[in-house]
């Protein structure tokens, strides 16, 4: 108890608070490597020991804690890591992560969090003010994008299929609809429910967005086969890409083809690019939006908040609530009115962090204009390196950037074609280990590409020619080493 007592002041937790403002600190300049050159097993034979029985001042800790592990992180601070959709986080929000942890509210009910819960609500209803919702919308945090689909389609089948929760889904369920660039938490989503993911439906794609012409072809040959659908699902920035699907176009077909429930369910998944709505310069992209009956949003991705941040944004509250018909008294009381505020019944977690007070703080001490500005910033630096790009010998942009995300191809004239995805893996390994930068591959119309994702605000042209430029290098030697 003494022990636990001594780490409650402030100067207790110096060393390890400390170790966070260093990062931050350290990080600036864009000095010193992104990641690190160590293997896994490297890494985990310094780790290798028996476990600790005796206890150690926390100073010793937070010294073998820098010792053991953060000099082998990646670095998203450092503004040469523009690699996967992991943000940068803002500093308040950073900062407001301790504040939540040693208050560590429970958010299934009211009871558990008596302040935080009516935050969350209120957090939420900006939020659906932002797509364009009235007074009968709702959601809820989540763990992420992933959770927020998957809850999305749970009260998807609940309306296509009523007494799901008492008899299952039965022997021909209905179908899910996508586009071929949807994320992988559609087809997750599927075999999770029991539906199966041979009953996804995938539309192929048209410059990297949900085909719709090819959508109403898909959705009219399933009308005449008599299969149930029981969502569509559209993407506002797909993973790959950063492309916006026309919400517009997919919610006119989705009420084109209207079943006995009215129009067909559409979740759209605005994971990456929900952030669009909060800007002037990015709003056209995402139009449509208020057509969806569900929407996936993660601000802790183009919110730059630390994870985890999730939202599910609902059209007709008690929709989610449909998702769960689940009896538990022993927290959820339906007879008492004070439950309407309690967030368990409409959530898929139960142990729950009041991560919407991040959400919060980072509006309150930014502000939605800045906020606004800082994604608008994001999508500009990959318009950069678009440009930069543009007629490059090598380097060959493969689409338009309409977000934070661009992909782009090694062509290098000396290669054969038959090696360049090979190539395309080699130099992306070489340029990430030599400690100049960060960035990703993916495959993209079958072949492998290099992908960068602009997370970091500290991010500037600068640094997005020192990237052209650290890849120029790195391919001179692949080039003259590869075999």
């Amino acid at each position: 108890m003494a022990l636990l007592e001594a780490d409650t002041s402030l100067e207790a937790a110096r060393p390890i608070l400390e170790l966070a403002a260093q990062y931050l600190s350290s990080t600036r300049a864009g000095e010193g490597p992104v990641s690190t050159w160590h293997s896994a097993e490297v890494i985990a034979d310094r780790l290798s020991e028996t476990l600790p029985r005796r206890s150690r001042p926390l100073v010793d800790v937070a010294r073998r804690l820098s010792k053991l592990l953060l000099d082998d992180v990646n670095r998203l601070a450092h503004p040469m890591y523009i690699g996967h959709q992991v943000s940068a986080p803002l500093p308040a929000a950073v900062w407001t992560d301790a504040l939540i942890s040693a208050y560590n509210q429970s958010m299934a009910v009211r009871e558990m969090s008596p302040s935080f819960t009516p935050l969350e609500q209120q957090v939420v209803e900006w939020m659906t003010d932002l797509v364009g919702w009235d007074s009968r919308a709702g959601g809820t945090m989540t763990s992420g994008g992933t959770e927020a689909t998957f809850t999305a389609l749970l009260a998807a089948r609940s309306r296509a299929i009523p007494d799901v929760w008492r008899t299952g889904v039965g022997v021909q369920p209905p179908v899910l609809v996508c586009g071929e660039h949807a994320h992988y938490a559609v087809m997750r989503a599927a075999g999770e429910m029991g539906l199966g993911v041979r009953h996804v439906v995938t539309v192929p794609s048209a410059d990297h967005r949900l085909s719709v012409p090819l959508l109403r072809k898909t959705l009219a040959e399933l009308r005449t086969a008599g299969t149930r659908v029981m969502a569509v699902v559209a993407t506002a920035g797909c993973t790959a890409t950063g492309t916006f699907d026309d919400l517009n176009a997919v919610a006119d077909a989705c009420e084109e083809f209207a079943d006995a429930n009215g129009p067909l369910w559409l979740h759209v998944d605005a994971a990456h690019g929900g952030a669009a709505m909060l800007s002037p310069t990015h709003a056209a992209r995402i139009a449509g939006i208020a057509r969806a009956r569900s929407v996936a949003w993660d601000p802790h991705k183009t919110l730059l908040l630390p994870l985890a941040a999730g939202l599910l944004l609902m059209r007709e509250e008690h929709d989610l609530e449909a998702a769960f018909s689940q009896k538990a008294p022993y927290l959820f009381n339906p007879n008492d009115d004070a439950r309407a505020w309690d967030i368990g019944p409409r959530s898929f977690q139960c142990s729950r962090r009041a991560d919407v007070v991040k959400l919060w703080v980072a509006f309150e001490r930014y502000g939605a204009d800045a906020l606004a500005a800082l994604y608008d910033r994001l999508c500009r630096m990959a318009t950069t390196l678009h440009t930069l790009l543009t007629g490059h010998a090598q380097f060959v942009p493969l689409h338009v950037p309409e977000s934070n995300i661009l992909c782009f191809a090694w062509n290098p004239p000396e290669a054969d074609v038959t090696d360049r995805d090979a190539l395309t893996d080699a130099l992306r390994e070489r340029y990430n280990r030599s400690g100049r930068g960060w960035i990703t591959a993916t495959t993209l119309d079958g072949r492998r590409v290099l992908r960068v994702t602009v997370m970091n605000a500290r991010t500037d042209v600068a640094h997005i020619e020192a990237l052209v430029a650290g890849l120029e290098a790195e391919a001179a030697y692949v080039l003259k080493h590869h075999r």
